[in-house]
C-alpha cells in the first residue's frame, strides 16, 4: 500500500501578491429555515370488509334467534296460557343470564387489557426514569395485589418505599422484586408441574389422540392459571385473545429456542438416542408445555423483566432431563461409574 502523506504546513503573509483566497461559503442557520409540514394522515371511513361480514352475520343470527323465541312463545300461548307464561320465564332467565356472560367477558377482556397497559407503563416508566408514572404503576399494582393474601406482607413493604425519596427505575425494580417474586416463584412451579404431568401422561398413553386432548386441555388451564396469578380474570373471549397473543409471542422468540442449554443437553449427550420412542414423545411434550408456559408468563405478567431474570427453559424443564438421563443410563454429575476410578 502506498502511504499517502498530506501537504507540509507553509507561512505566508496575508500581503503577498501571489496568494489567491478561496470565497467563503455564507453561513445557513438551520432553524431559520421552513420546517416541512408533516404529509397528513390518511382518514378512514368505514369498516373493514371483515368487520362488516361478522356484524352482518351477528345481526342475523340475533334476529333469527329472537325471532324463533318469539314463535315458540307464541306457540306456547295458543297450545296453554300456563306453557305460555313458562316459557316467558325462562326467557327472561334467558336474557338475565347473557347479560350475565357478556358482562363477564368484557370485564374480562378490560382487566387484560389493564394488564398489557400495565407493562406498558413499566417499562415506559423504567426507559424514561419517570417518577410520577412508575408511582402510578406502582399504586395500581397495590390496589391489583389486594386480592391476592399471599403479597399481604409484600404490599406493607412497598408501601413504606412509596414515599421515599428514589428514582422512577428504581421504584419500578423494587416494585418488581417486591410483588412480582413471590408470584414468579410459583408461577415457575405451576409451568415445571403442568411439564412433567403432560411428560408422564403422554408416555403412557396409548393413543395419539389422547395425548393431543390432554396437551390441549394442559395448556389451556395452564395459560389461565398464570393469568389469574398475576390478577386477570379471563373469560371465553379472554381466553381466545389470551392464547392468540401467547401463540404471537411463542412465533416472535422462535418458538421451541432451539439454541436453549436445555436442548442442547439433550441432543449434546446424546439422551434422546438412547430413549424409547413412548418417552422421547414425553420428554417432548414437556418441553413444549414448558415453553408454553414461558410465553403464557411473559403475556400476563403485569411488569416487564427488568431487575428479576427472565425464567429460562432450564428452569422449569430441569426435571425431565433428570429422568430422561436416569431412563438413558447417562451418569448423574457427582456420581462415578462402577468399576471407575475409585479402585486406581
Amino acid at each position: 500500500m502506498v502511504e499517502q502523506r498530506g501537504r507540509r504546513p507553509e507561512i505566508f503573509q496575508l500581503d503577498d501578491g501571489g496568494l489567491t483566497l478561496a470565497p467563503l461559503e455564507p453561513v445557513v442557520d438551520e432553524r431559520a429555515l421552513p420546517v416541512a409540514a408533516p404529509p397528513p394522515a390518511r382518514s378512514r371511513f368505514g369498516i373493514s370488509l371483515g368487520g362488516l361480514f361478522w356484524t352482518a352475520l351477528g345481526g342475523l343470527v340475533s334476529l333469527g334467534t329472537g325471532l324463533a323465541i318469539s314463535r315458540l312463545i307464541e306457540d306456547l300461548f295458543a297450545r296453554a296460557e300456563w306453557l305460555g307464561y313458562a316459557g316467558l320465564g325462562f326467557a327472561a332467565l334467558l336474557a338475565v343470564a347473557l347479560v350475565a356472560i357478556l358482562t363477564r367477558e368484557a370485564m374480562g377482556l378490560a382487566r387484560l387489557s389493564s394488564l398489557d397497559s400495565l407493562r406498558q407503563q413499566s417499562a415506559d416508566a423504567l426507559a424514561r426514569d419517570d417518577r410520577p408514572d412508575a408511582e402510578a404503576v406502582a399504586r395500581a399494582l397495590l390496589a391489583l395485589a389486594k386480592e391476592t393474601p399471599q403479597l399481604a406482607r409484600a404490599r406493607g413493604e412497598l408501601s413504606t418505599h412509596l414515599g421515599a425519596i428514589i428514582d422512577g427505575a428504581d421504584l419500578i425494580r423494587v416494585t418488581e422484586r417486591t410483588l412480582m417474586g413471590p408470584l414468579d416463584a410459583q408461577a415457575r412451579a405451576m409451568v415445571s408441574d403442568a411439564a412433567k404431568r403432560v411428560s408422564v401422561v403422554t408416555a403412557v398413553s396409548p393413543r395419539a389422540a389422547v395425548d393431543l386432548i390432554f396437551v390441549l386441555y394442559t395448556a389451556v388451564t395452564l395459560t389461565r392459571r398464570l393469568c389469574e396469578l398475576y390478577g386477570g380474570r379471563p373469560g371465553f373471549l379472554g381466553m381466545v385473545r389470551l392464547t392468540r397473543h401467547v401463540l404471537a409471542h411463542l412465533a416472535v422468540t422462535g418458538g421451541m429456542a432451539a439454541g436453549d442449554s436445555l436442548v442442547q443437553q439433550i441432543l449434546g449427550h446424546g439422551i434422546a438416542a438412547r430413549l424409547s420412542a413412548r418417552l422421547g414423545e414425553g420428554v417432548v411434550n414437556g418441553l413444549l408445555t414448558a415453553r408454553l408456559g414461558l410465553a403464557a408468563i411473559a403475556v400476563t405478567r403485569p411488569m416487564p423483566f427488568a431487575a428479576l431474570p427472565a425464567p429460562r427453559l432450564s428452569d422449569v424443564a430441569a426435571g425431565l432431563i433428570r429422568k430422561a438421563a436416569d431412563e438413558a443410563g447417562e451418569p448423574q454429575p457427582g456420581k462415578r461409574r462402577a468399576g471407575g476410578a475409585e479402585g486406581t
